[in-house]
């Protein structure tokens, strides 16, 4: 049945495009026939010698505008204003203001008619939605050189060189694999981009570990460790020195070490979660410890590695090492992934099986996850750069934030498989399904002071899947809410001036008991976290001997960034 239904959509989808064709072919028709009778009016005009260019071109208009008046009344009123891909002057000349509303009217029924599908099962129904969406968002009229009037424009403006250039590049771009968002040179890492000061001082197969340079005469005595994600770079936590927020807080007086993530290889195929867990973050905790020689550390989880920061919590908790954490944030990261958003909509037994098939040698190709993650945003991350880069030929925008993006890295093919499988599909993790090396995983034994970051727009890790950690540990929690989106909801800084976070310091029980109650601050959240971790440092200690980077008992491997975060 629920087949039936679907397969009735799909002809419903079929039938409004062959609608727009036709629409568009009597357009043409109708508007030959406009120019026909333009063309004779004009001929009797010059033939009375009485030509007035502003009279000419005030007919010219009247004619076209008599060309589509007909269709545009016919369509149903659709609000095309907010969207940003017809907001230019040329869409409001008759024949592409009518091509545009014509295109949202198809588009609204087309997603009306998704929410009238009965049948369907919610995952079913959203996997619908989102390819629905995905099929408006490439439909537009704006992602085709002869419906986009800026096109056009840019074609008579160059004679044709802009879709030379436009080709030469999506060539390029297929050759590579992926398509670019930025320029071909813009940024590289330790030139523009991961500058802040510091050496590697370990290496393991599966990461290198950085220790920043203190800037302060003092820095307070636990130290902090970042994991960052193992899916991108390590340097979206390292951008511009502007934007960096390794570089804010060595400047606030914390002596901060990071994790560098080894992009995998044939090498790592058999790595695990427990791979990351212990051999990973387990490692570097006690290896930070041992360094300082001090009793305990801060630990910053972001993303995926947030979710492994929580196995690790309990793990350290059920071996009685619980009193090795000091504090524990988690940015954006989720433990409870019966609500983690489009990403869902990807896992089930046919596409795992087909991105087993994609995985060679043991790894994952990074190009794969990246057009995934483009594709959950398809609309700004993949058809703005077809127009921009292609059919426009437009300059890069040099961001440094969409080079990082484009910077992918391998995940190791066993690892990534059951990752998917237990935590996306089955949700294993907070059901107590899950163990690290025979010890069972369970998150109720966490009671380390954690604070918690999500991003109100984020889509990856939805706040409202980020907030379900909150049902799981039993310490001390302080939950932000950010302003903007899995990443820029997090790279905010100070300085920006820019977004906004809210706090709440009622017992909620719930996401929108806490927006409910909540009270809005502006800008970053940094000064928020630092205050709340500084509480929990244990005064301040000089800045020399061990806490100056190859000083103490390791020496310096290399500058940082390092090795590892270059490799491909």
């Amino acid at each position: 049945m629920a087949e039936d239904r679907t397969d009735t959509l799909l002809d419903e989808m079929a039938h409004w495009t062959g609608v727009v064709g036709q629409m568009q072919q009597l357009l043409m028709e109708h508007g030959a026939t406009a120019a026909l009778k333009m063309a004779d009016d004009t001929a009797e005009i010059l033939a009375k010698g009485q030509v007035d260019p502003k009279d000419m071109l005030d007919a010219q208009n009247a004619w076209w505008k008599e060309a589509v008046s007909a269709w545009t009344a016919m369509l149903p009123t659709a609000d095309t204003a907010a969207d940003r891909r017809f907001r230019g002057p040329q869409w409001e000349k008759p024949l592409f203001d009518m091509i545009r509303q014509s295109y949202a009217a198809v588009a609204d029924q087309l997603l009306k008619g998704v929410e009238a599908v009965d049948g369907l099962d919610p995952k079913q129904k959203e996997q619908l939605r989102f390819a629905t969406r995905s099929f408006v968002d490439a439909m537009s009229p704006a992602n085709f050189a002869l419906t986009n009037p800026e096109v056009l424009d840019r074609i008579f403006e160059t004679r044709g060189a802009n879709l030379v250039t436009g080709l030469e590049r999506m060539l390029a771009d297929l050759a590579k694999g992926q398509i670019s968002h930025v320029g071909e040179g813009a940024f590289e890492v330790g030139r523009n981009l991961a500058l802040t000061p510091g050496k590697v001082i370990h290496e393991t197969p599966l990461y290198q570990l950085i220790h920043y340079a203190p800037t302060t005469p003092k820095v307070q005595a636990t130290p902090v460790l970042i994991f960052p994600p193992w899916i991108n770079r390590f340097y979206i936590l390292d951008l511009s020195p502007e934007k960096s927020f390794v570089k804010w807080a060595v400047d606030q007086g914390l002596s901060v070490f990071l994790v560098s993530w080894k992009s995998a290889d044939a090498a790592m195929a058999t790595t695990t979660m427990a791979d990351y867990v212990l051999r990973g973050q387990r490692d570097a905790v006690d290896t930070v410890r041992d360094l300082l020689k001090v009793p305990s550390v801060h630990v910053v989880g972001y993303c995926v590695s947030g979710t492994a920061l929580a196995m690790l919590l309990a793990w350290l908790a059920a071996q009685g090492e619980a009193d090795k954490v000091a504090s524990a944030t988690f940015l954006t990261a989720q433990v409870d992934f019966s609500e983690a958003g489009d990403l869902t909509l990807f896992v089930d037994d046919a596409q795992l099986k087909m991105i087993e098939q994609l995985a060679t040698d043991g790894y994952l190709d990074g190009r794969y996850m990246g057009a995934t993650f483009n594709l959950l945003r398809g609309r700004d991350l993949i058809w703005n750069y077809v127009v921009n880069n292609y059919l426009l030929a437009g300059e890069y925008r040099p961001f440094d934030l969409l080079h990082w993006n484009g910077d992918v890295t391998n995940l190791p093919a066993e690892w990534h498989r059951r990752y998917l499988a237990d935590f996306y599909r089955d949700n294993r993790l907070v059901k107590g399904e899950l163990d690290v090396d025979g010890v069972p995983i369970e998150l109720g034994r966490v009671a380390t002071p954690t604070y918690a970051q999500a991003g109100r727009e984020d889509h990856i890790a939805p706040p409202a899947s980020v907030w379900k950690l909150t049902h799981h540990f039993t310490g001390p929690l302080r939950f932000v809410l950010a302003g903007s989106g899995h990443i820029a909801g997090v790279i905010n800084p100070p300085s920006a001036g820019k977004y906004q976070y809210w706090t709440n310091e009622a017992q909620v029980a719930t996401l929108d008991e806490f927006v409910a109650g909540a009270t809005e601050h502006k800008g970053s959240w940094w000064p928020d976290w630092f205050a709340w971790i500084s509480e929990r440092s244990g005064g301040e200690v000089a800045a020399r001997g061990a806490r100056i980077p190859g000083k103490g008992k390791l020496k310096a491997i290399e500058d940082a960034p390092g090795r590892y975060v270059r490799a491909r």
